[in-house]
């Protein structure tokens, strides 16, 4: 194989299971079991995407690192006015 060859060979995208997800998942501040993981897929929530392999679920590293990183939030001193706006 030539160089030029290995350059256009396309990057091999890092899949992670529900477990190593999870794990890779905690490294980054988010704690998610691989439970919550099954069930953020399930109802349809805003979980992590992924991708299936015969219907295993498996969640690319780099999509996950970006979704973990839209989760958390700037240091809050208080209640966003909305969750304010509900308690009267």
């Amino acid at each position: 194989m030539t160089a030029v060859e290995e350059e256009r060979e396309p990057e091999v995208e890092v899949l992670l299971t529900r477990s190593e997800a999870s794990v890779f998942l905690a490294t980054l501040g988010v704690r998610l079991k691989p439970a919550t993981l099954a069930r953020l897929w399930s109802a349809g929530a805003d979980g992590p995407p992924c991708r299936h392999v015969r219907s295993k679920p498996y969640y690319p590293r780099s999509l996950l690192r970006a979704w973990a990183l839209a989760q958390i939030t700037e240091v809050r001193t208080g209640a966003p006015a909305a969750a304010r706006a509900r308690r009267r």
